[in-house]
């Protein structure tokens, strides 16, 4: 990356960058999910500010982390699909800027171990890593080493008579202390405990959850099999006739081929998705509880006094909302995820802002923070004049794109333009794609690519995506090649 410049600002905050895996912006009960429980996080939406509008850059976890670490589009860094390379990242200007550079938990670079501008690294990875890296330990397969247990898995789940029916959703039967977010924020407790005063620091911790398998404690999962409003998948025979064909393929696909402990069984019924949807909630409150125990940790440890909380997510999950299951898809389940942004201390709380953000915006928003110069052709665009009320120009289009993997069998690129009010999904080389009026169908059920009435708004959104991909490719030819 470029070389850090540091700014002249006596006093430089604590940066703390909370990740998860696959988290829905629905699973918060300050921004009106009713059916979570969720109070160390609202904690930080009632005193924090929310972005209601973030949307990652691409749907799925290798180029959206990507993304989010460089501050360049997937075209840009060359990761466009999960399994490819990547380590570089804007860490590296923080730490060469005077910065203790901190990763605990998941970061998803290839490889595992990059050291990705950190000092240190405490690595956990996926769940279920089966042919992913099966023989690499991470800080969690070591502790449940040393207790002499093997992590539950994709090979022992197919063990069970109903594992066609359990849609990924398992309980954790392992001591709860060795649950993988309970361990990841165990984990950045003890490093906060033990080497308190690292000022300024700078730590992202990355929650495996709630990515699948859906895994909570039994005493979770009973809590919310018991609730009476678990929202229910948006699925419809109108939705899937109006989808592109490799949904369709997508969805036969995960039907055969078990992904994340997850085969997706086109029998299952209304019970299985609701427990499916019961677990994933439930694992979202085992990390809420996680949260509000680091929180906890940095008052005890003195790093409350000038701290930056951001929280986040990686991207969301269908859970069966349009037949389908987990990403790979531009809806919005998938492409929008909660941001939050505390600091009482700086930032006036209790806010909501409504304005387009993408994920990587928080690249150059956490170098603001630091005093450290972002690259002058860096795509992200600083959060902080939002943050503190200042006058900036808010983003009119929001971008995301995926090429074809070992999922997405069905097409080769697909790229999405999101409007306030319009989105386009286009796909290489096919006549297919997707068109909603988010204002009258803000649940996306009615795809209006092929209606004539709308063909207006159609061609430009293809305008504006080839405006986009041009401007990009000018604006980052110097940069490219780093990524490389």
């Amino acid at each position: 990356m470029t070389s850090a410049t540091e700014s002249t600002a006596p006093k430089r905050p604590n940066i703390l960058l909370i990740i998860t895996d696959q988290q829905r912006f629905d699973t918060i009960r300050a921004h009106g999910h009713a059916h979570m429980d969720t109070p160390n996080l609202d904690r930080l939406a009632q005193e924090g500010v929310s972005f209601s509008q973030c949307h990652i850059t691409a749907p799925s976890c290798v180029p959206s982390r990507a993304s989010l670490f460089t501050g360049y589009y997937p075209h840009v860094t060359g990761v466009m699909e999960n399994e490819q390379d990547w380590s570089k990242t804007w860490v590296s200007d923080l730490r060469a800027s005077g910065y203790t550079c901190v990763n605990v938990g998941k970061m998803h670079t290839n490889p595992f171990l990059a050291e990705a501008g950190f000092d240190e690294r405490f690595n956990v990875e996926n769940k279920d890593r089966y042919l992913q890296g099966r023989h690499y330990l991470d800080e969690w397969d070591k502790a449940l080493a040393a207790h002499g247990l093997i992590k539950q898995q994709r090979e022992h789940y197919r063990k069970r008579d109903d594992y066609g029916q359990r849609l990924g959703a398992f309980e954790w039967k392992l001591p709860a202390a060795l649950h993988s977010d309970t361990f990841v924020g165990n984990f950045a407790k003890f490093w906060l405990e033990t080497k308190p005063n690292a000022s300024p620091l700078f730590m992202q911790i990355g929650f495996p959850g709630p990515h699948p398998p859906y895994d909570p404690t039994p005493e979770l999962a009973e809590k919310y099999m018991a609730k009476d409003n678990i929202p229910m998948p948006v699925d419809s025979d109108e939705d899937r006739a109006g989808q592109p064909s490799y949904l369709e393929e997508k969805r036969q696909h995960d039907a055969q081929v078990d992904h994340d402990s997850i085969l997706w069984n086109p029998d299952r019924t209304p019970e299985d998705e609701r427990r499916m949807r019961a677990y994933y909630y439930a694992n979202v409150e085992m990390i809420d509880t996680s949260v509000g125990e680091i929180m906890q940790a940095l008052e005890r440890n003195g790093y409350m006094d000038d701290t930056v909380v951001i929280f986040t997510s990686d991207h969301g999950d269908c859970l069966g909302d349009h037949g389908l299951s987990q990403k790979w898809s531009m809806y919005d389940v998938v492409t929008r995820v909660p941001l939050i942004v505390w600091a009482p201390q700086r930032f006036c709380g209790g806010r909501s802002i409504d304005d387009l953000v993408q994920l990587f915006d928080l690249g150059p928003t956490i170098l603001d923070l630091a005093g450290v110069a972002s690259p002058a052709d860096m795509e992200a665009q600083s959060l902080l004049p939002a943050l503190t009320e200042q006058a900036y120009t808010p983003r009119q289009q929001v971008f995301c794109e995926q090429a074809g993997d070992m999922v997405m069998t069905g097409a080769d690129f697909i790229t999405m333009v999101r409007e306030t009010r319009w989105k386009l999904v286009h796909l290489l080389g096919c006549d297919e794609g997707q068109l909603f009026d988010l204002e009258a169908d803000p649940d996306e059920r009615h795809n209006l690519w092929n209606d004539p009435v709308h063909d207006a708004e159609k061609t430009r959104l293809k305008d504006t995506l080839l405006e986009w991909l041009v401007a990009s490719n000018f604006k980052t030819r110097d940069h490219m090649a780093e990524f490389r």
